[in-house]
Order: structure tokens, then sequence, then C-alpha cells
């Protein structure tokens, strides 16, 4: 069965088809509700009410969750139809925002004690047009992550890595920002319940976790390191150091590109870059015909460099 990234974009896989059957469905009911009180849990808060960011809430599944447990929170996500069903539920202490979390989290500095996402962020691995970078959205949604949490906040954002290059995209970027943490697995040598969970902090003495492992033995990442851990078809990811290294051979997933037209596409942007080259110049004609420009057609002197000066 393909897996919804590969499918189509967010907002446009979660229609209002989809996102009425996601959230009547029993199964997902459990699922999210299981989900969300592990990532609860793992955040640690304090004995107190707190305001809690939900990225990637959905049908507001999680949020009843956080509301029942007593907390405040905002859901945030791309899909309309989605936050049309999380608006029927007529919360009392959760709020909805419109926002695609791969151009930035719209908030203000330091406004959130905790941050949890199920389910989400490995949608930002996946590229839905020719202009979207899943590096540059990665490094732009933890960079704003960065900024909306209070010092003294967590971050457990439990993820479905289609691969082990994707986890490890994933904790390059969130390191690179400036995050403490590790990536833990609950139930790593189980199919249905192994779960991914990014957990992130400011302190560098953060220790991340312990995994749910059931009888088998697994280790974690701390102080500021992070890895993957499990049976052996789980990738090690290591430290930050290892996963620098390791920078070389991640990949990121595109629907509609392959990788020979990347590089087709890499090698044309870098010949578009040198300026007046006939590529350059083919290129602004096309930006103006787009603006709706008058613009002569395209010869074989196009770009033609004169040979001497007048």
């Amino acid at each position: 069965m393909s897996r919804p990234e590969t499918t189509a974009p967010p907002e446009l896989f979660y229609n209002e088809s989809e996102a009425r059957k996601y959230d009547s469905s029993s199964r997902m009911i459990k699922i999210q509700e299981e989900i969300t009180t592990r990532a609860m849990e793992m955040l640690g808060l304090p004995n107190r009410p707190c305001y809690i960011l939900d990225i990637g809430c959905g049908s507001g599944l999680s949020g009843q969750v956080l509301e029942e447990a007593g907390h405040y929170w905002v859901g945030c996500d791309i899909s309309s139809s989605m936050l049309s069903v999380a608006a029927e539920q007529d919360s009392d202490t959760g709020d909805l925002c419109h926002a695609d979390m791969g151009q930035g989290l719209p908030f203000r500095p330091a406004t959130f004690d905790g941050i949890v996402s199920i389910s989400a962020i490995q949608w930002l691995c996946y590229s839905n047009a020719a202009d979207q970078d899943p590096k540059l959205r990665l490094n732009r949604f933890f960079s704003s992550l960065y900024t909306v949490m209070k010092r003294d906040a967590k971050a457990v954002l439990q993820f479905y890595p289609e691969t082990p290059e994707q986890a490890v995209l994933i904790a390059q970027c969130a390191s690179r920002v400036g995050f403490s943490g590790g990536i833990v697995v609950d139930y790593p040598n189980s199919s249905k319940a192994k779960k991914h969970y990014l957990c992130l902090s400011f302190e560098r003495s953060y220790h991340v976790p312990r995994a749910l492992t059931g009888a088998e033995t697994m280790s974690v990442a701390s102080g500021g390191a992070m890895s993957m851990a499990g049976s052996a078809a789980a990738s090690a990811v290591g430290t930050f150091d290892a996963l620098a290294a390791a920078s070389g051979n991640v990949s990121v997933l595109g629907r509609e590109r392959d990788e020979k037209t990347r590089r087709m596409t890499k090698n044309g942007r870098k010949a578009l870059r040198k300026k007046h080259s006939v590529e350059w110049v083919r290129h602004k004609k096309e930006q103006m015909r787009g603006r709706g420009k008058a613009v002569k057609n395209d010869s074989k002197y196009t770009g033609r460099k004169r040979p001497t000066p007048f």
C-alpha cells in the first residue's frame, strides 16, 4: 500500500472526504490517543495547565487528548478540510490556525510551554513542486520551532520515516539550528507498534526519555546526541558529528523528479546563474513572456555575443 506522502500534497490528500473518514475511524482515534499520551509523558510537563502547540493537528484528535489533560492548546495544519472538521468539536481550551509548517510557524517568540506533533513532519521530506526544497523547508520549520518555544520548553515530534535517510535528514536539520535531543524508537522490533519520536530541548545536558521496548533492550541518544536504535533493520544515526559526516548519503524524495532529472535541473540552474549566457537570456525572456510582456521570438542569434564592439 502506498504512503499518503507519495500520493499527493497533504492539503490535497486530506480533502473533505478523507478528513471525515480519518476523524471517524475508531482505529485512528485510538492510535492518536496513544501517541499523544506518550508524547505528553515524554514532554515531562509541570503539574499545571500549560500552553501547547500541536503541529499538524489534523481533525483535532490529539487536541482532545491535550484538552482532557487540562492544557490549553493551539493546533495548526495545512489542510483546510481537516481544520473544518476540528472546528466542529467546539473546544473550550483549544484554538486552530491554518499554516504550512514548511513555511515556518506563525507565532510570537517564546510562546509555548511544550510542542507536540503526531505523524506530520515526515511530509516535509517530500517535494510537491519543482520549486520546493525539502531541506530548506525542514530548516525553516526547525528555525521557527526554536523561536516559538520558551527556553525551558521541550518538543516531542512523532513521525514515520520512509527510510533511515529521512530520519537522518530530519535530525540533522534539528541539530543545525541549535537543538539538543535524540530520536527515540519505541518497540523497534515490531512492524506495527514501532514509533519514532524526535525529542528536542535547549539544554545541553538534556537526556531523552527511555524508549518502550517490551522484552528487547534498546539504547537512545542523550546529552546533545541523536540516534536511532532498535532491530538490525534500524539504521544507527549517532551523534551530531556523525550526522554531519553522513550528510552526503542523505537522499530527499520527490514524487515527480527522479535522480537523473534532479541532476539535469541542478546543472541547468548552474548554467542560468552565468549571467548573459544563452540559457540566461532565454530564461529571462520566458520570465517576461510569463508576465505578459511582448518579447521577440528566439533565433540562432539569441544570446550570441558580438565579435567586436561598434
